[in-house]
């Protein structure tokens, strides 16, 4: 098995350094492999052209090509990708990340949409505690599985086991617990993925940043108004009862706010989690999500 770049090639054994050849024509200052072979059989070619390389690998199941700015390392099985194009050298500072690029690839949302034949999206489902976020996030992604579209939920409770176990429920950190969800949420619809974010996310103005992130329309805010009247009733986590009792403090609805969305594109107020969700799925059908 040969390794070039990190990937393995199966059924190739590597030979001894004889048995293979490297040429390389000069770009610039750099130089890019045209060919390297084993015996008679050709694995990598890359051809320079308007500055640009293509390599072909044949693995003797097929070849992928790929077009790319791209200098690979002409010593065998070290082939790697740097910084190159005319962007080189021109970095960033965001928040407290200095001296970073931004990447771009061939490969981006419209091609993925394309190969998924949906639209990529954030359903955000927000109401206190019981309202029933939750069920209607599943049932919203069994009947998109049913219909052969890819969608992911991301769970306020679930996403607290992993990527926010560091994060309390005070203001500043309800705020950071927001912003994570927002930008995996953002990452998901890039990738073509219908994703549903079911949290409460108390707060305008957090809901709102998600929103400012995304592309305009495919931020699709789902209010889940029940009454706390009838989500206390329910109160299927103990969790009213023990801050009725004082023992949650800063408990949603009860001695911390839930501002109420003023521009949703969805309002939930009864019925079925099926019933409800079959309306956010006629949304996403009328505003052409559910086809590329």
């Amino acid at each position: 098995m040969v390794a070039i770049g990190g990937n393995s090639l199966p059924g190739f054994v590597r030979p001894s350094l004889h048995q293979h050849s490297l040429s390389a024509p000069a770009f610039g200052s750099a130089r890019f492999p045209a060919v390297i072979s084993f015996g008679s059989r050709v694995i990598l070619r890359a051809e320079v052209e308007n500055k640009d390389s293509r390599a072909v690998i044949v693995n003797g199941l097929g070849k992928r090509e790929c077009d790319c700015e791209t200098e690979f390392d002409a010593t065998l099985g070290n082939g790697h990708a740097v910084n190159s194009g005319p962007n080189l050298g021109v970095l960033s500072t965001v928040g407290n990340s200095t001296n970073i690029k931004w990447h771009d690839c061939s490969v981006g949302k419209l091609e993925r949409q394309s190969l998924l034949k949906q639209k990529g999206c954030v359903v955000w489902i927000t109401g206190l505690s019981g309202s029933g976020k939750s069920s209607v996030a599943c049932a919203l992604s069994q009947s998109l599985h049913r219909m052969g579209k890819l969608a992911y939920i991301l769970d306020g409770d679930n996403v607290r086991h992993g990527l926010n176990r560091d994060l309390g429920f005070k203001a500043e950190d309800r705020a950071e617990n927001i912003r994570r969800i927002g930008e995996v949420a953002k990452l998901f619809a890039d990738a073509g993925v219908i994703c549903i974010a079911s949290l409460i996310s108390p707060y305008r103005r957090d809901r709102d940043a998600c929103r400012a992130i995304l592309p305009d329309g495919y931020f699709i805010e789902v209010f889940m108004d029940i009454s706390l009247e009838v989500c206390e009733a329910r109160d299927s986590k103990g969790l009213y009862k023990l801050a009725r009792a004082g023992k949650i403090k800063g408990f949603t609805g009860i001695d911390d706010p839930y501002e109420l969305p003023l521009n949703c594109e969805i309002v939930l107020n009864g019925g079925s989690p099926c019933e409800m969700a079959e309306k956010v799925m006629s949304y996403l059908e009328e505003n052409g999500f559910l086809q590329a």
